[in-house]
């Protein structure tokens, strides 16, 4: 599907003239029947980022910040049969099914983009997206969420019992609770990702026993080659792209290590695969899906 300059400013004239139009196309949206793909897998291609101000790719602060680029990103991604769906907030799910390109997709929900990317608040990540009972109006599967942990910050304490009360209404409703798990400390002032085992073996367990049942719940975690953090959970893991290295080889040869573990079921990937250095969006999709079909 390509972004012309029509199917633009018929999106630009439905935002302007016809708000119910959204409404209406997430009511008609084709549903896929199950969640994983025939492979068991899910491959979900991520654009929550703009939401809470992580704009920044690379050398390019704002290179996520161009809506109609953005867009037409995700349709190269998401034409791609291995790319079972999107993780995303309203806004962008939203001009995505306006445009018709998340028929026989699996659609998740970005619930806490509050914490703004370099806020004093950040790590006091309020819900800001998507509630539990509108994705179930909506016809969403799942809802996702950011749960960064700082002990030092009381910021991370209403963070957590937000999450907790998300999962629990999620399952409620029988839909998916993503949970996303992130240990930091700051240093000089500036949040640091600790990605040593005891502390992403610690955010695991903390993430696994969030709510009244865990029953649907499941973690994105960093990609890892240490056991002791897999093997922390039975709970279904999906591995994150994170910030991207600028070395898309070494990138895939870490996800590939991490999808081999029983536990690990597929990717969330966002900016590394739609702002590859070589800006081919295509093929940076469809070396990732390979990597998750090798690996599983």
């Amino acid at each position: 599907m390509i972004l012309t300059d029509d199917r633009w400013k018929e999106l630009l004239h439905v935002r302007a003239t016809d708000p119910g139009a959204i409404r209406q196309a997430y009511a008609t949206r084709r549903r896929r029947s199950t969640l994983l793909s025939d492979n068991g897998t899910l491959f979900l291609v991520a654009a929550d980022h703009p939401a809470r101000g992580a704009l920044g790719v690379g050398e390019d602060p704002l290179a996520m910040a161009d809506r109609r680029t953005l867009l037409e990103r995700l349709l190269v991604a998401l034409a791609n049969p291995a790319v079972d769906g999107l993780l995303g907030t309203p806004d962008v799910v939203e001009e995505l099914l306006l445009l018709g390109a998340l028929h026989g997709k699996v659609v998740f929900g970005s619930m806490n983009r509050g914490g703004l990317a370099g806020a004093d608040w950040e790590i006091d990540d309020r819900f800001t997206g998507y509630d539990a009972r509108t994705l179930v109006d909506c016809g969403l599967d799942g809802g996702k969420m950011l749960l960064r942990l700082v002990d030092a910050d009381p910021g991370t304490i209403p963070t957590l019992q937000a999450c907790a009360d998300a999962v629990t209404e999620l399952a409620s409703y029988g839909l998916v609770a993503m949970v996303e798990p992130l240990p930091y400390a700051r240093s000089d002032g500036k949040l640091v990702l600790q990605k040593d085992p005891g502390s992403l073996a610690r955010a695991v367990t903390v993430a696994s026993g969030l709510g009244t049942t865990s029953a649907h719940t499941w973690l994105k975690l960093p990609s890892t080659d240490s056991a002791a953090v897999l093997g922390a959970t039975t709970l279904p893991v999906v591995v994150l792209g994170g910030v991207p290295s600028g070395d898309p080889a070494a990138d895939l040869a870490s996800w590939g290590r991490t999808l081999r573990h029983d536990v690990v079921r597929g990717l969330v990937v966002g900016r590394t695969l739609l702002y590859p250095p070589d800006g081919d969006v295509a093929a940076a999709v469809e070396a990732a899906a390979k990597v998750l079909e090798a690996a599983k």
